[in-house]
């Protein structure tokens, strides 16, 4: 055998115990699976209970998936491609849908998708893209509103009544609200555990808010909480009734939800920094909060001092010059008219006449 011959042989002895010793592969029956195709209703039916908590939001989000299913028409797949998103958004976009509703349709999509991709029922998922939002306005009740509102409440539910109080003076959401029990109010301070964002938080009461948590005395048993008597939808049908009777009927905007909008609002007017009303509100981020930054407008309060500064114009020129506010106001009179004071010159005249 010659030397090559020797050398590649024992090449390839080095190369079979490489691959034998470094390159072991198994294979395992057991990991394949078949590849199933689901509609996204059925993928819903699968994972709504473990994904959203019953209420208001699930029921919302059940009518999302309920739109989306019908524009794929009932669609199978085994993959959620970029196509497929895209062309739903389009479609939405085509219906009327602002980006704010799209955003909202596609967060409950995606959160669907996710769950279902760890579980090994799709293998591909798409890029969600969030939409960008216009700042809209924001809606908040003026003083005399809520007290016309809140007295027909009244009128129909003290519990109704006790409950309204409670939302607008703590901005806590309706959900927060009914789901307390006794442990989670103290002297001073009330504690939200069951909230939209998964973060727990603690606020002080005002005295309002302390007085409506105390049931009135009855016969029985206590309930579980101070709101427990009540169902959102039982709240809901006695609020429109009242809006309707004080001619608030019109206005979309008057939700229950307004109240947190209100609470939020007066705290940014009282002078209360964005953080702290991010704290208060419990928002997850910042950008949330900041939708109320623009009523914080005492900080602006002394630009309107130098735009009214009253002004003169130079006696060789038109060009207006603004007066020191301090020579401004030797130079007033009682009237508000401002005195010609005569020259030095005029002066030394006036007197050698005199």
């Amino acid at each position: 055998m010659s030397n090559e011959a020797v050398q590649e042989a024992q090449a390839s002895d080095h190369f079979s115990m490489f691959s034998s010793q470094s390159a072991r592969i198994k294979y395992s029956y057991n990991t394949i699976r078949e590849v199933k195709s689901f509609t996204v209703g059925e993928l819903f039916s699968a994972y709504r209970d473990i994904l959203w908590d019953d209420g208001r939001h699930k029921y919302n989000v059940s009518s999302f998936v309920g739109e989306i299913g019908e524009i794929l028409l009932g669609e199978r797949f085994s993959a959620f491609d970029q196509s497929t998103l895209d062309n739903l958004i389009g479609t939405l976009r085509q219906r009327g849908n602002s980006n704010a509703t799209i955003n909202r349709k596609m967060a409950a999509l995606s959160k669907l998708l996710r769950k279902a991709y760890k579980m090994g029922d799709i293998h591909s998922l798409p890029e969600f893209r969030r939409q960008k939002e216009r700042a809209g306005r924001i809606r908040f009740l003026e003083k005399d509103e809520e007290a016309r509102l809140f007295a027909a409440i009244k009128s129909r539910s003290e519990d109704a009544y006790r409950l309204s109080v409670f939302l607008v003076d703590t901005g806590c959401r309706l959900g927060e609200a009914l789901g307390l029990i006794w442990n989670d109010i103290q002297e001073h301070r009330v504690s939200f555990w069951i909230t939209k964002s998964g973060r727990s938080r603690t606020i002080p009461m005002t005295v309002r808010v302390k007085d409506v948590i105390k049931l009135p005395p009855t016969e029985g048993r206590r309930p579980k909480g101070p709101f427990t008597k009540l169902s959102q939808a039982q709240f809901r049908t006695i609020w429109n009734d009242a809006k309707a009777e004080v001619g608030l009927g019109a206005d979309d905007q008057v939700v229950p939800h307004i109240l947190r909008h209100t609470c939020a609002s007066r705290l940014v007017q009282g002078g209360i920094d964005i953080r702290r009303v991010q704290m208060w509100l419990g928002h997850q981020t910042l950008s949330m909060t900041m939708r109320y930054a623009h009523l914080a407008t005492n900080d602006l309060d002394g630009c309107v001092v130098v735009l009214e500064t009253p002004r003169f114009k130079g006696p060789d020129s038109d060009v207006e010059h603004a007066l020191p506010s301090s020579t401004a106001a030797a130079q007033e009179t009682k009237s508000g008219s401002v005195e010609e004071k005569p020259s030095p010159k005029a002066a030394r005249k006036s007197s050698k006449t005199g």
